[in-house]
């Protein structure tokens, strides 16, 4: 249950001091879809236990809120806060710290706090290559005046503001200290009442925890596996019919060597390959370095001991899009974490 198997620290904290108080919790959405907000929903009538536990002192998405309300609690008021999403601007960073402040435990709620999520594919172009396809190189834009957001603007009531623009997203334990990992997109019901229930019961792991278990999607999978070579890489809408097979040994790029269980492989029951929403499995340092691995070890022809460079080479190139495909929730958190520009 520890991020990529090592401990940050073994201490274990306590948040729960006071058996006739409820626990105070709050849940902030950054730079993400919103889905671990309506994951919390998810666990159906569990709810009501968990509100016969807690009280929510914070939740933007859910209840009405102000800034003033979270800056005039006291520091550490707050036992418990679910943040999710990564950060992306100004705003979402000053409320990464200002929550954690006031906070005693900060958990990263989901891929996109954990390991930087989709909004981190952002990190292949910066600010200003992002601002031209979305207010100006842009068949679907109807901006004649070139007008791109700005963080401040004079109006005759007065000045407006917007939260600045960053040009690299970073995952939450990249800006602030963060005490445990909660992965998935979003994370399952029952991974969220696993971290409720440690909590309530004050029964939490050592600091830097991830609370998940420490075996692969592929560990959870139910398609058989051998030891078959691929020379062909497809696309799931390019298989005429699949088998009950593992999806890597049919050609299709399937994540969940390289991925954190505890997912139960829902995806892969529907038929769909593993795209590694929950993070890389313990001890790895770079998910996607990782799958590249995990995909180099099934490439070949059968009976024959090795591809030429040139085989290998026209069989990656039909992967459509690496970074999309290796990184899809985790380029901030990878050892190359953006593309430099210059």
């Amino acid at each position: 249950m520890i991020k990529n198997g090592d401990c940050l620290s073994k201490e274990k904290i306590k948040v729960k001091t006071d058996k006739n108080k409820k626990l105070q919790v709050a849940f902030y959405w950054a730079a993400s879809c919103g889905g671990c907000e309506i994951a919390v929903l998810d666990i159906d009538e569990k709810i009501l236990d968990v509100v016969a536990a807690v009280d929510i002192l914070f939740w933007p998405v859910a209840m009405d809120f102000k800034y003033k309300d979270v800056e005039a609690m006291k520091d550490n008021h707050i036992d418990v806060c679910f943040f999710n999403g990564a950060i992306r601007t100004s705003e979402q960073e000053h409320m990464a710290k200002l929550l954690r402040n006031k906070s005693k435990v900060m958990i990263a709620f989901g891929s996109c706090a954990v390991n930087g999520g989709i909004p981190g594919l952002a990190n292949i172009a910066n600010k200003e290559e992002i601002f031209n396809v979305s207010y100006l190189d842009n068949p679907s834009t109807d901006n004649p005046k070139k007008i791109v957001p700005k963080t401040s603007v004079k109006v005759k009531e007065g000045t407006l503001t917007l939260p600045e623009f960053y040009d690299t997203v970073k995952t939450l334990d990249q800006t602030i200290d963060v005490d445990y990992y909660l992965p998935g997109c979003p994370p399952t019901p029952d991974l969220i009442m696993t971290a409720v229930g440690a909590i309530v019961e004050n029964k939490l792991p050592p600091k830097g925890s991830v609370i998940g278990p420490l075996k692969s999607v592929c560990d959870e999978c139910r398609f058989e596996k051998s030891e078959k070579k691929i020379t062909k890489i497809r696309r799931i809408y390019e298989l005429d019919k699949i088998e009950d097979k593992c999806l890597l040994e049919q050609g299709i790029i399937c994540m969940g060597p390289a991925t954190r269980g505890g997912c139960d492989a829902q995806c892969l029951d529907a038929n769909m390959p593993c795209t590694g929403c929950g993070g890389p499995t313990p001890n790895s340092l770079d998910q996607g370095a990782k799958m590249i691995s995990a995909l180099a070890s099934i490439l070949g022809v059968e009976g024959e001991e090795k591809m030429s460079d040139e085989e290998v080479e026209a069989l990656i190139d039909q992967v459509v899009d690496p970074v999309g495909t290796f990184y899809k929730y985790g380029l901030p958190a990878a050892l190359i974490n953006r593309r430099v520009i210059r």
